[in-house]
């Protein structure tokens, strides 16, 4: 697409935006209707340790947002001549798992616990033996579950559990929703209904610790979607969110959100049954998109999902890039001195 086409497509809403919340970046790209990319936009952040819990603040969720969008709707400005006040779709993708819990009206109960804690391990063995299905310790079940064993006051609260990209989706659409790619590292998926396990849900019902609270477990998580469902649309609260500038107009289609590991598989073409990939970032995976269940459980397997509801084996590292990214920062900051 030549110029004019490009600024004719930013006018028209011929577009779609990506938003991607990663552990060291927020990323936002824009791109036309033939996938070209016509803008981009990111902002830096990083996980803080608070009281013994990796986090990012809600602030700085908004703030990282706010700021990517803004700089990538200023080049389109200085590239076309443009502002953008339509977007034809938009998608939400964020680091996978972690726990965000709400009350009902609408306020988190505790810091967000990213998929970097390792706080959960009695909790992940527990529904392990139970489910006989391997739970990790960074999934949103094991957050809950060990918050449930370990009595924490605001459990009795829930109203909504999601995860970061869950979350965003919600903001800006209303919509309680998430792909079934990222559904599936808060709560085990059945391929052949695409929705939690309905024997899974039963049983976790029905554990004692479980019965005091008046929250039911289906009800408190976000809906699943699979990849070309509607997920909802832009609505004006959310584009004023997004775009506190007042540009933006609400009504871009949403799709669902998905977490990290199921945007590798799309991006590197890995969805099929008998692909894979391997992702190398601040944490490190390799996934194989299986084409028959596990025989057995393992708990160096985690179990998955593409984006359109295929069973996928992950194993996955909480460490990769860190270190050399630390390293890297440093050595910059001495040459710059």
């Amino acid at each position: 697409m030549n110029t004019d086409q490009i600024k004719s497509a930013i006018e028209n809403g011929n577009t779609a935006l990506g938003i991607e919340l990663g552990s060291t970046r927020i990323k936002a790209v824009l791109v036309a209707d033939n996938f070209q990319t016509v803008a981009s936009g990111d902002f830096v952040w990083e996980n803080e340790l608070d009281q013994g819990i990796w986090t990012y603040s809600l602030e700085k969720v908004w703030a990282g947002i706010q700021t990517s969008y803004a700089n990538l709707a200023t080049e389109a400005k200085d590239k076309y001549g443009v502002n953008i006040k339509k977007i034809g779709s938009i998608g939400i993708s964020a680091m996978m798992h972690g726990y965000m819990a709400f009350d009902k009206d609408g306020e988190i109960l505790v810091p967000f616990r990213t998929w970097r804690n390792n706080i959960t391990g009695q909790a992940a063995g527990e529904l392990t033996e139970l489910f006989n299905f391997n739970i990790p310790e960074r999934w949103s079940i094991a957050h809950l579950y060990q918050a449930v064993l370990n009595k924490e006051d605001h459990v009795k609260n829930i109203d909504f559990l999601t995860t970061l990209d869950g979350y965003v989706h919600y903001k800006l659409s209303g919509e309680k929703t998430v792909g079934i790619g990222d559904a599936s590292g808060i709560f085990p998926v059945d391929e052949n209904t695409a929705d939690y396990d309905a024997d899974m849900i039963e049983k976790f019902r029905a554990l004692q610790n479980v019965k005091q609270y008046t929250w039911d477990i289906k009800e408190i998580l976000p809906t699943v979607k699979v990849a070309g469902e509607n997920a909802g649309a832009l609505t004006d609260a959310g584009a004023a969110l997004l775009d506190p500038s007042g540009q933006l107009q609400g009504g871009a289609l949403m799709a669902p959100s998905e977490g990290d590991a199921g945007t590798g598989m799309v991006a590197t073409n890995a969805v099929r049954k008998r692909t894979g990939n391997i992702s190398a970032g601040t944490s490190a995976f390799s996934m194989v998109v299986l084409d028959e269940p596990l025989k057995k459980v393992h708990r160096d397997i985690d179990m998955v999902t593409t984006p359109d509801g295929a069973p996928v084996a992950m194993v996955h590292t909480n460490n990769s890039s860190s270190d050399i990214n630390a390293w890297t920062s440093l050595f910059a900051e001495f040459a710059k001195v």
